[in-house]
């Protein structure tokens, strides 16, 4: 065989063994142990920041009651109006009163033209000008005090309109139509939109919990089901234990359609232990076993646990030192 052919065919062969899953330029990992957080789970419940009542200002008896448990309501809002007939009685008898009021400005104001006129002819004295001047001035005075007084009324009638003090869900609704209240009494308590998951964990763990520390979130409900869980972070670690327990928020998007107080299983860092973690590109399942690729050796079974910084975390199935050869392609199987 000529050289040249014989140099071609071993390019060729190195070119194709290079390409094999375990040929040199596989991609190879090294499994080992190293720290990871030690994650409880806990439940937490879906909380409001906010939780606002919605009150009367004056008293009276509920009419047009237009919310229910349940409801979302918007900042300002109409939630209910309480009526006192005796403000519309009020309202009448100053409108009565202005009119009067009306009349004796006029007749006054007729009276101060008239001396002015007389005193210009000089047979009514300065003092008397002076005496019907002050009473057409005390007359408006009067009209304008009762219009002031009117105007304080209708602002007493539009108090009874119970508005929804911020946006939110309406968590109760403690009094019904006809309902006779006194001013100050609740209509509605309102949840605000910004929704948190609140942990309580023991106390032995208050030394691992701070402010920024990521959780795992589980699925809505509480089955045990490790799909699906998403990441949030702690906001707040309130600085009072509460029976023996440490309070914590945490914030995670999605919680808008949730019902306050709702529980949902959240996986917290207790601290750290060791533990072999596995990039998931090293992972593949068949028939839905997950197995683990071997360089020389082939597919092992392997159990896998919860997420991990950097891959998943594997239970079993691994020893430090393996070396893992990942799959040209992922392989999944029925």
């Amino acid at each position: 065989m000529q050289p040249s052919r014989l140099f071609a065919g071993l390019a060729i062969v190195a070119g194709l063994t290079g390409l094999l899953p375990g040929g040199p330029r596989a991609q190879e990992f090294t499994v080992e142990v190293r720290p990871v957080d030690d994650l409880k789970a806990v439940f937490a419940a879906v909380a409001s920041l906010d939780t606002t009542p919605a009150r009367t200002r004056i008293g009276g008896t509920i009419s047009g009651l237009a919310v229910d448990e349940g409801s979302p309501v918007e900042e300002g809002e109409l939630l209910a109006r309480v009526e006192d007939p005796k403000l519309a009685l009020e309202v009448a008898a100053l409108d009565a009163r202005i009119e009067s009021a009306k009349a004796e400005v006029k007749l006054a104001g007729i009276e101060r033209d008239r001396f002015k006129t007389l005193r210009g002819r000089g047979t009514v004295s300065q003092a008397a000008l002076d005496s019907a001047e002050t009473a057409s001035s005390v007359a408006a005075g009067t009209l304008a005090a009762l219009r002031v007084e009117r105007a304080l009324v209708v602002e007493r009638q539009a108090e009874g309109d119970v508005l929804a003090p911020k946006p939110g869900r309406v968590l109760e609704v403690p009094v019904t139509d006809g309902q006779v209240v006194l001013p100050g009494e609740t209509v509605a308590v309102i949840a605000a939109r910004a929704y948190v998951l609140r942990l309580h964990l023991p106390e032995r763990h208050a030394r691992f919990l701070k402010e920024g520390d990521p959780v795992l979130v589980g699925a809505r409900g509480l089955a045990v089901d490790d799909k699906g869980l998403r990441e949030g972070r702690v906001r707040q670690v309130y600085p009072e234990l509460d029976r023996g327990r440490v309070v914590a928020d945490v914030t995670v998007e999605g919680l808008g359609d949730y019902f306050v107080g709702e529980r949902t299983r959240v996986y917290v860092a207790t601290g750290k232990r060791p533990a072999i973690v596995v990039p998931a590109g090293y992972l593949f399942t068949r028939s839905g076993v997950t197995y683990a690729r071997l360089a020389n050796v082939g597919d092992t079974v392997v159990q896998p646990g919860l997420p991990a910084p950097g891959g998943i975390e594997i239970l079993s199935g691994l020893r430090p030192g393996d070396v893992l050869v990942k799959p040209a392609e992922p392989e999944t199987g029925s």
